[in-house]
């Protein structure tokens, strides 16, 4: 369950990576604490909620992955194209890490959701293991894209922002797919 729960996690890291002027190991230190700290959290949360709110949260989750996404994915979109900006003005913001670590982890509430319900679930330890695979495939996915930044240099936002895009409307779609 860790692992696909931080493979979009693992996906944004890259992506934003790519788009990131000189990115740095350490970057890819930052992302993973932040995705890791939300992936930790959000089962959590949807645990303490899973009583009550559940049906409420898993009707919402997948429209605000989706529209976080979104719109981070069309301002770099957007940026590639804008003249009066540098090659790659991807930033790693507090604000815009948060942005993309809530819309990363919202299934992970889901996801703590659904254990509240299942006998003999430790969920401490679900979402410290959660967490620190999140945060590992998170700095993996960070130091690949910049790796893979340097093969695609101008271009570089064009392609993170539409990755963003392209992982916001696979959340929509496989949860409007699956009837929840």
């Amino acid at each position: 369950m860790a692992v696909s729960l931080a493979l979009d996690a693992f996906a944004v890291a890259t992506s934003t990576a790519i788009a990131t002027p000189h990115f740095r190991k350490r970057y890819a230190v930052k992302m993973g604490i932040w995705f890791g700290a939300f992936q930790f959290g959000m089962p959590l949360l949807g645990w303490l909620l899973a009583t009550g709110l559940s049906r409420y949260i898993i009707a919402l989750d997948h429209y605000v992955a989706f529209g976080l996404l979104a719109f981070i994915g069309g301002r770099m979109v957007w940026g590639s194209f804008d003249k009066t900006c540098e090659v790659g003005c991807a930033d790693l913001s507090a604000k815009r890490l948060c942005l993309l670590a809530i819309a990363t982890s919202i299934d992970a509430m889901a996801a703590g959701v659904s254990m509240a319900f299942m006998p003999d679930v430790n969920i401490w330890l679900a979402c410290t293991v959660i967490g620190i695979v999140a945060f590992v495939l998170s700095y993996v996915g960070g130091v690949l894209g910049k790796h893979l930044g340097c093969l695609f240099q101008k271009r570089a936002e064009l392609v993170g922002g539409l990755v963003l895009i392209a992982i916001g409307a696979k959340i929509l779609i496989e949860h409007l797919t699956s009837g929840t």
